[in-house]
């Protein structure tokens, strides 16, 4: 059985239904991070966070990484 459950995301504290037993199915898999990115947004959070927030953390590094 697929594990679900719901969360509420450290960042944004908005609640989200995460999809840990079944990934591809997650609202975090439509958000496409290269592994710097996912470091960056790891240093930060510890636990799971909204689709929002990961794109919001994605445009953050890319504009301090341009700075």
């Amino acid at each position: 059985m697929c594990k679900h459950e719901e969360k509420n995301c450290p960042r944004c504290k908005l609640s989200f239904e995460c999809k840990a037993g079944s990934i591809m199915q997650c609202q975090c898999n439509a958000v496409q991070l290269s592994v710097e990115e996912r470091m960056y947004v790891e240093l930060k959070y510890e636990d799971c966070l909204c689709a929002s927030c990961l794109t919001d953390l994605q445009k953050e590094y890319t504009s301090f990484k341009e700075d």
